[in-house]
């Protein structure tokens, strides 16, 4: 298979999905709609969830587990999570099958196999998990209750796209209960600050906070918190979201704690998630026409040594003066991985390791040894510097930090320059027609207006952002009274 990618300019989806399968972070399945992650995407994952959990640890959460299957009598306590949801279940109704009389060899269902009680397999786990804090949560003592779980969930998406929308996915879930309406607030923001920092920090990804429109809010919550990304081809994504449920999942499951003053209350309740679509959005932010460009944060492998020699003899001298390096920089905590693979050139080797996004590769030759230099080439620029061996561990891990800043300072370069601010629906269509980006616009605040909006340009309200100025205007679409601007794109 050729490695050359097709040009983003040329067909952004078709970039996308090529360098998902070039760089071998994963592939379409045997099964409708979902996806194998292949070992050098999964390893993102875990850095990310690595970077995810300590953060939720050092601020008080703890992980567990719940079943994959969820009573239908319980997924419909909720009625609006129920609803909400209710297109994208899949349904377990039998649990046998047995040889088909007809046709040897051929299974069937066994109609006598029927449950009582369906399962869902969980396209969220609100239910299962409020039925369970039914029994765990009796006083004020228990709360306030901080759970995580790593799992995956399916929702019967009709189109899928890898990462970012597929039928079975992976992700996090958090599900806090608290014995007032102001903590499990302060928890929604908290989480929502937290995702954020990730985002930002860990992923080099600009975004924007704010909170979801009436519609666009989690099914189930009285309001959504979000952090909206923006890709390259000027389309937004939801990167995270944290839920402040109230009490609508405490009383559908009768969760109650006896206060200090000894009354029975009901608790109030948030859930909030991140999932696989984030590695979708680091390849969006980044990436380029040769391949991925991965933040060294969460890069796979972040330093790659490529010798290049003529014989053995060769290649073991220049082993020997790699592998100092490599001890330097791996008791720094950098990631190194020395490639001595003799069934591919050097050109080879640099054009995969492009693609695969290695954020810094080194080039050791005969003659360099003979100058005390070595070649550093760094993925985000393609710029490539001459450096004297004996400086090399420090420079590098030097770079790396310069990288990590560059792709942050260049997304959100770009994020800026794609905010436009429009005051006539006419301004609105040309930008989203010709520019892309978030449009910043004045809403009356009805869903009807969103849903007509959305109908004539397909963008939609992606958060009402915090902290911006709430200077009042008319609204875009049908010139009534707007207390403040929202941000509209289109989305993924």
């Amino acid at each position: 298979m050729s490695k050359k990618l097709t040009k983003r300019a040329e067909d952004y989806s078709k970039w996308y999905n090529e360098i998902i399968v070039k760089a071998d972070l994963a592939e379409n399945s045997a099964v409708r709609g979902c996806m194998v992650i292949k070992p050098y995407g999964f390893t993102i994952w875990e850095k990310m969830q690595a970077a995810l959990d300590l953060m939720f640890k050092e601020t008080g959460h703890q992980n567990a587990y719940f079943p994959l299957f969820v009573p239908k009598s319980l997924f419909e306590a909720e009625e609006k999570n129920a609803e909400g949801f209710a297109k994208e279940c899949a349904v377990v109704t039998h649990y046998r099958l047995k040889n088909d009389p007809n046709n040897p060899g051929k299974l069937i269902v066994d109609p006598e196999a029927k449950l009582e009680d369906e399962l869902i397999i969980r396209p969220t786990s609100e239910a299962i998990i409020w039925n369970t804090y039914k029994g765990w949560i009796q006083s004020y003592r228990d709360l306030p209750l901080l759970i995580n779980q790593w799992a995956n969930v399916v929702r019967w998406e009709m189109r899928t796209r890898l990462f970012l929308r597929t039928a079975e996915f992976l992700w996090q879930e958090g599900h806090t209960a608290h014995a007032t309406k102001d903590e499990a607030m302060t928890e929604a923001k908290q989480m929502q600050e937290i995702y954020a920092e990730f985002a930002e920090t860990f992923m080099a990804m600009p975004v924007i906070k704010g909170a979801k429109s009436e519609s666009e809010r989690f099914a189930g919550a009285l309001e959504t918190y979000t952090i909206e990304a923006l890709m390259q081809d000027g389309k937004a994504l939801q990167a995270g979201t944290s839920h402040f449920l109230g009490q609508n999942f405490a009383k559908a499951f009768d969760v109650k704690y006896t206060s200090k003053e000894g009354k029975q209350e009901f608790v109030w309740a948030t859930s909030w998630g991140v999932s696989t679509r984030l590695i979708g959005g680091l390849i969006m932010t980044h990436s380029d026409d040769f391949g991925l460009v991965l933040p060294p944060k969460l890069a796979p492998i972040q330093v790659v040594i490529v010798p290049i020699y003529k014989g053995e003899e060769q290649l073991k001298v220049i082993f020997e003066h790699a592998d100092v390096i490599v001890k330097a920089l791996k008791d720094k905590g950098i990631s190194v991985n020395f490639d001595d693979r003799d069934t591919f050139r050097p050109g080879a080797k640099f054009a995969e390791y492009e693609l695969k996004g290695i954020p810094v590769r080194i080039a050791m030759g005969n003659r360099d040894l003979q100058n005390n230099t070595v070649e550093v080439a760094r993925r985000d620029t393609l710029e490539k510097q001459i450096i004297s061996k004996d400086v090399v561990v420090d420079f590098v891990i030097d770079l790396l930090e310069k990288i990590q800043k560059n792709l942050f300072d260049k997304a959100i370069n770009y994020r800026d320059q794609h905010i436009t601010e429009v005051n006539s629906f006419d301004q609105f269509k040309d930008v989203i027609k010709n520019k892309g980006g978030f449009i910043s616009a004045h809403w009356d605040g009805t869903k009807e207006t969103e849903d007509r909006i959305k109908e004539l340009t397909k963008a939609t309200i992606r958060c009402i952002p915090e902290n911006w100025d709430q200077q009042k205007g008319r609204c875009v679409l049908t010139g009534k009274e707007s207390v403040a601007r929202v941000l509209f794109a289109k989305a993924y």
